[in-house]
């Protein structure tokens, strides 16, 4: 057995494997099993890291397998229905949940797979290989914790009357400011406190600019504003990152909506709260045509797509065992060079 315990934040990190019997129900003695522990979330590993059957599924602390998409709620005052301890906030203080799918200063670009049953985070595939942001001088990979808000959704049939392009078809993105680095599918609470609306090869691509309630400086950090005086540089780094980032690849710089300007928090909550009523129309829908999104859920009883959990757990198992890391790249580590 191997266990390594990281104690930095209040989502601990402890990890496990074995090679004993599966039959065995501990969590501790499960086979090949790699599991990792935060707060009232744990996620299992599955697959080797660095390859395209990678996986991270995420499960309850009762080992209740769960879709990090639909399952987990978007606000955090809704879990404190499921026993979840509350936080001392301000008054009114609207708190998110976050799911954490890139830790910061890492390349692998790691996503919610919308279309694979139970939406685990697996590492994006482009014409066959593994995606990994580059890294454009001074920045190294990403530059906060990116992930995802659940329950919310871009859709890409509506036109957004702010930018007049439609949405990307994913849950709506994060950028974690904070000072600590966090690990693929953990599951934070975050404050917001901006939005920049980012025009991605002709869709709508909200990133909401947030920080961890635990970080130390969450308590001054309530406006985008805030973030201008305490972190001065650091709005300015994320434009240019978004514009960039594709640079390497061939591809033109992204557009911005707004002239590149952030707009406040009230501005992004509501934008939250439409992506939210989206979702929500999307999990209600009686059928699926195509290629479409997988609603598959463990929790929302009045949706169609609710699966048991006979049938969640069946699809972790067919997928193959945690392993060791394959080796990354070595252009991974390349700078790239832009004029301004």
């Amino acid at each position: 057995m191997r266990s390594v315990i990281h104690t930095a934040t209040r989502f601990s990190a402890a990890f496990f494997s074995s090679q004993s019997s599966r039959k065995n129900t501990s969590l501790l003695t499960a086979a090949s099993i790699h599991l990792r522990k935060m707060a009232h979330y744990l996620t299992e590993l599955r697959g080797r890291p660095n390859s395209t059957d990678y996986r991270v599924y995420l499960k309850t602390s009762d080992g209740k397998y769960i879709s990090p998409f639909h399952d987990i709620p978007l606000y955090v005052a809704d879990e404190q229905e499921c026993g979840v301890p509350p936080k001392k906030l301000k008054m009114n203080e609207i708190l998110f949940n976050m799911v954490v799918e890139v830790p910061r200063w890492s390349n692998a670009k790691m996503e919610i797979a919308t279309k694979e049953p139970l939406n685990p985070i697996k590492q994006d595939v482009k014409k066959g290989k593994l995606r990994y942001v580059a890294n454009i001088f001074p920045h190294k990979g990403y530059i906060w914790n990116y992930g995802a808000l659940p329950q919310t959704w871009e859709d890409p049939s509506h036109t957004d009357k702010e930018t007049m392009c439609c949405g990307d078809n994913d849950p709506i993105d994060v950028c974690e400011i904070g000072s600590k680095v966090c690990v693929t599918g953990q599951v934070i609470q975050v404050k917001v406190l901006g939005i920049l609306g980012l025009i991605d090869e002709g869709e709508t691509d909200w990133k909401v600019i947030a920080i961890n309630i635990e970080d130390p400086d969450a308590s001054r950090l309530n406006s985008i504003e805030d973030v201008r005086k305490i972190k001065p540089g650091h709005l300015e780094a994320t434009v240019d990152w978004f514009k960039k980032y594709k640079v390497p690849d061939g591809k033109p710089e992204n557009q911005f909506a707004f002239n590149r300007q952030f707009k406040d928090k009230d501005f992004a909550i509501e934008v939250i709260k439409s992506t939210h009523s989206y979702w929500k129309a999307l999990v209600m829908r009686k059928k699926r045509n195509g290629d479409e999104i997988v609603c598959q859920n463990t929790s929302l009883c009045e949706s169609p797509f609710k699966c048991s959990d006979a049938e969640a757990s069946t699809v972790v198992e067919a997928a193959p065992e945690y392993g060791e890391p394959l080796p990354v790249p070595s252009e991974v580590d390349k700078w790239h060079f832009f004029t301004k």
